[in-house]
């Protein structure tokens, strides 16, 4: 969620660190600042606000070879510069930046208040600091005093420190929170994404759970929270700093919109085998008979995640005919879930450290139920901790809100539905043979699509100034319409929703007039008929319809405002298509009403609290 840089070498770390965290300000968060050990003390700038803010201030400052550095989104205490980390202890000494939420602050912070340990922020993290203090001060190393405050945490934690009078150290812990360690020459840095190391070092090492880092500027030694010493290889990053950068585009977002041609291809590459009709993906071919002999599939996702997963759950019932649920994982994980015999559990996360999600993999693990992983990011704690799963390779996704990231979803959950299917025999080879032709056609569906993305930028020059929008779909493409009202709503800041096209009577329709512009998924399938129906609805009611469309006729083009048209596929593929112009509607409407597009306020793209 929040972003977090170390550095400890033989460079200056202000550059370092602030270029850092300038690169993981598409996580989302509300000010900024960093820690630098100066002539034996701690120096913190920080501020509410950007990056840039911060840069400013730094340039003033003094060089240092060590530091940390921390973008934070509020959880406790309002964004200002006290809230900011880094938080220092009573003393001055100890310096401590962390994402995550310590859920028992306030009964450490009163405890340690009574010993007269004073308090200036309101957050949880400035906690962690004096307990630090407090266990340094009557053990008088660092190293143990931090592991030790650690077992006193309930909770989650990525966290780093530094000490003044450990001039040639940084200590860092992980709980439920990522953090990767880059390994350099007479240097080494920490972040919590490796997006923050690419530029400076290739070889990292993640830390996992309940495990503790000692860096200096020449070594670095993993132990347990329990102090046992962990041997680990280092790994290598496979994505380059241009992937990370807006090469031409204005926005992050226009630029992963466009790169779905080359991602959706990513990922099926060398997943199709044409000639039998079937999908084969390494991560799953050794649980592949436990997936034939499943009884029922639970689908465990939050946000656009969960909107690919309904997706899913409409094409493998349908084509694969296996059950499935689908489950927000903020919800699976409290309601005590009935997991039977033969079920799997496949849990979806772009980042792979949504924590809702991951502590569904959990409990479905506890629960005796194999659980699969469907992630973006290699390494990642889903990714290590589900018992198999299949990798979407999208690439780094820097946007906050998630576009290509969600048809790689897509194809995913598609070529799962394909194994499953002919698996079980359940689907014959020739319309196997079908499905994988039609797939591999799909890239440059997709680009026919974004040639013709003025026609979206028309409709949201209309439409910038409305304040409420309905979108509305049938079957496959009911999740369609959710995910263009996420979009509209989390960049645009317009209200927006999105319902089964036939559920608008049962309700929302008291809402209709000519103000509420509705979208509408209009493909010609097997609702499209239903779907006319309820287009002819809202226009009984003054309503304006934009439709997107892939068979365009008299009828049609006499209903609607607008229409955008897209190729024509199969219809368990189509989502993969009609998604994209509500993309790119959500994306120049809010560009028209000057929003930050890939910041949007009050959101972080990786999300690692509750």
């Amino acid at each position: 969620m929040c972003g977090i840089v170390g550095y400890i070498g033989e460079r200056d770390a202000r550059g370092i660190l602030v270029e850092g965290l300038k690169m993981l300000e598409y996580r989302g968060y509300d000010s900024a600042g960093i820690a630098l050990l100066v002539d034996h003390h701690i120096d913190i700038l920080k501020t509410p606000g950007k990056v840039s803010k911060l840069d400013a201030m730094v340039g003033d400052s003094q060089p240092a070879s060590i530091g940390i550095g921390h973008t934070r989104w509020a959880t406790h205490g309002e964004p200002n510069e006290v809230n900011a980390h880094p938080h220092k202890d009573c003393s001055g000494n100890i310096a401590i930046i962390h994402n995550g939420i310590i859920e028992n602050y306030l009964a450490l912070k009163i405890k340690l208040a009574s010993m007269g340990h004073r308090f200036e922020s309101q957050t949880d993290t400035e906690v962690l600091a004096h307990l630090i203090e407090e266990f340094y001060r009557h053990q008088g190393n660092l190293e143990i005093a931090v592991r030790t405050a650690l077992k006193e945490i309930d909770g989650t934690f990525g966290v780093v420190v530094m000490a003044s009078d450990q001039p040639d150290i940084l200590i860092a812990a992980r709980r439920g929170s990522p953090l990767v360690i880059g390994l350099g020459d007479s240097e080494n840095l920490i972040a919590s994404d490796a997006s923050a190391l690419v530029k400076h070092t290739r070889k990292v090492v993640y830390l996992q759970d309940n495990e503790i880092a000692l860096l200096t500027k020449d070594s670095v030694s993993l132990k347990s929270l329990d102090d046992k010493l962990i041997e680990r290889e280092a790994e290598q990053l496979t994505f380059d700093v241009e992937q990370i950068e807006k090469g031409g585009y204005a926005h992050f977002m226009l630029k992963e919109i466009h790169e779905q041609p080359e991602t959706v291809l990513n990922a099926m590459r060398g997943r199709l085998l044409e000639g039998e009709g079937v999908s084969k993906m390494g991560g799953l071919q050794d649980v592949a008979d436990n997936i034939f002999n499943a009884k029922r599939f639970v689908i465990t996702a939050c946000g656009t995640s969960w909107h690919a997963a309904l997706v899913g759950k409409y094409i493998i019932e349908q084509c694969a005919r296996i059950p499935v649920e689908v489950d927000y994982a903020s919800e699976f994980r409290y309601r005590d879930a009935v997991l039977l015999e033969n079920d799997i559990v496949w849990a979806i996360s772009q980042s792979g450290e949504t924590a809702d999600t991951l502590a569904a993999v959990r409990e479905a693990r506890k629960k005796g139920a194999p659980a699969y992983g469907i992630v973006n990011v290699v390494g990642s704690t889903i990714a290590r901790e589900s018992n198999a799963g299949v990798y979407i390779h999208a690439g780094p996704e820097i946007g906050v809100a998630s576009t290509k990231a969600f048809t790689s979803q897509l194809v995913v959950l598609n070529l799962i539905n394909l194994l499953v299917a002919r698996g079980k025999g359940v689907l014959s080879a020739d319309k196997g043979r079908e499905i994988v032709a039609e797939m591999q056609r799909l890239p440059e569906k997709i680009k026919q699509i974004l040639d013709t993305a003025g026609n979206m930028e028309r409709i949201a020059e209309e439409f910038k100034d409305s304040k409420n929008f309905m979108y509305l779909g049938r079957g496959v493409n009911f999740p369609v319409a959710l995910e263009g009202a996420l979009k509209l709503k989390e960049i645009s800041y317009i209200h927006a929703e999105g319902y089964p096209a036939a559920e608008m009577k049962h309700g929302p329709i008291a809402l209709i007039d000519q103000n509420m512009p509705a979208v509408f998924i209009a493909l010609r399938d097997s609702t499209y008929d239903k779907v006319l129906s309820n287009i002819q609805e809202v226009r009984a009611r003054r309503g304006r319809v934009i439709a997107v469309a892939n068979e365009v006729d008299d009828h049609l083009r006499g209903m609607v405002d607008y229409i955008i048209e897209i190729p024509k596929t199969l219809e368990m593929l189509s989502p993969i298509l009609s998604v994209i112009p509500l993309q790119l509607l959500a994306y120049y409407i809010a560009v028209k009403r000057g929003c930050n597009v890939d910041q949007p306020r009050n959101l972080a793209k990786s999300v690692t609290v509750e």
